[in-house]
């Protein structure tokens, strides 16, 4: 790899921004040189704790002239002219998922990073754990057989009252594009394209304007089925946050260790799970080196975009509620048997 060391600079120094700070800082070929925030205290604290200069205004980080690169961890309604104002200015940019609210934005940032001639990418975690990878190889290889039902959950306790992520106007939506644009990417990278969905809302436990608890059913191109739990209220045990069921065994990437088993009754362990400063890291190396075009972004430009039109049907699935409506038999009741009919309710 080049030895020239990658100037950063980073805008929105929010919780997931410092995890993005300490893997541009252990990656080698990058260097963390500004930080960005519209709260002066936020940017002035954070910029003298990284070494970095402060900026109150991303704008004027660009007038400055110091970074190659950045990475934009605001909330996804500004991501659009955010990104277009770095693109102008010939700057590459890594964008927090989601990528934008709205597929025409989505494809106007990577038409302008195109024209630019700039490298764009979503920032999606779990595509860069690398226990993933190793699952995907595993499934490529033939080592469960044909792969035929994938299942994801990402289901744990958090209080999103006072948090930005639970307000429409600025994220977007609710736990279905919070979570779900992780959930979309892996199962692009472990299954490719999916063909349909439907989404089924759970009970609103906090109260909050969009959803917290939702559950997805897919189809991948593939045929492969998925199922995709997400919730802001409750834990689901599960044994690990991705499971891939094939014909002749299981593979599971898990939170502590990830393992495999093909007699029904021995696991063996591949990986030790999901690193998330190491994920990030890997992430960092992948864009870094294709900023100087040594090898492709794992999340392409269609990858990024599929993201953004799947969480934008999967609403559409949300709201068109298609829930069948189940018409007994009185009769058959008073018989002490059961006879079904089926109908939609629109």
């Amino acid at each position: 790899m080049s030895q020239k060391v990658v100037r950063f600079g980073l805008v929105g120094a929010g919780a997931i921004a410092a995890t993005h700070m300490d893997a541009v800082e252990k990656y080698p070929g990058s260097t963390l040189v500004a930080v960005a925030d519209a709260d002066p205290e936020i940017s002035k604290q954070v910029s003298e704790a990284r070494g970095a200069t402060g900026y109150t205004n991303h704008r004027d980080m660009i007038k400055a002239g110091e970074i190659d690169a950045v990475i934009v961890c605001t909330p996804p309604s500004t991501h659009r002219d955010i990104c277009l104002d770095f693109f102008e200015a010939g700057i590459h940019v890594l964008c927090e998922k989601p990528l934008s609210i709205d597929s025409a934005s989505a494809r106007e940032m990577l038409s302008a990073a195109d024209a630019a001639g700039v490298k764009f990418t979503m920032a999606s975690k779990f595509r860069y754990v690398e226990d993933t990878t190793k699952a995907r190889n595993m499934v490529r290889d033939g080592l469960i057989g044909e792969l035929l039902v994938f299942e994801n959950c990402f289901a744990s306790p958090v209080d999103m009252s006072s948090r930005w992520n639970a307000n429409p106007a600025v994220s977007g939506g609710g736990v279905l594009i919070d979570n779900g644009t992780h959930s979309v990417d892996i199962v692009h990278y472990l299954l490719g394209p999916i063909s349909e969905l439907e989404v089924i809302e759970g009970k609103r436990y906090q109260k909050l304007p969009v959803e917290d608890t939702v559950t997805m059913v897919l189809r991948a191109q593939s045929g492969v089925v998925g199922r995709v739990d997400l919730s802001w209220s409750h834990q689901l045990q599960r044994r690990g946050f991705v499971n891939l069921v094939g014909s002749e065994g299981v593979i599971v990437v898990g939170w502590q260790a990830s393992a495999y088993c093909t007699d029904g009754k021995t696991w063996m362990k591949f990986g030790d799970g999901y690193d998330k400063v190491q994920s990030f890291v890997n992430q960092t190396d992948n864009f870094v080196k294709a900023i100087y075009d040594e090898e492709e972004l794992l999340i392409t430009s269609d990858d990024a975009l599929a993201s953004v039109e799947v969480i934008e049907a999967a609403y559409d699935a949300l709201h068109g509620k298609q829930w069948q409506k189940i018409k007994y038999d009185d009769a058959a009741h008073r018989a002490g048997s059961v006879g079904y009919g089926v109908g939609a309710t629109g």
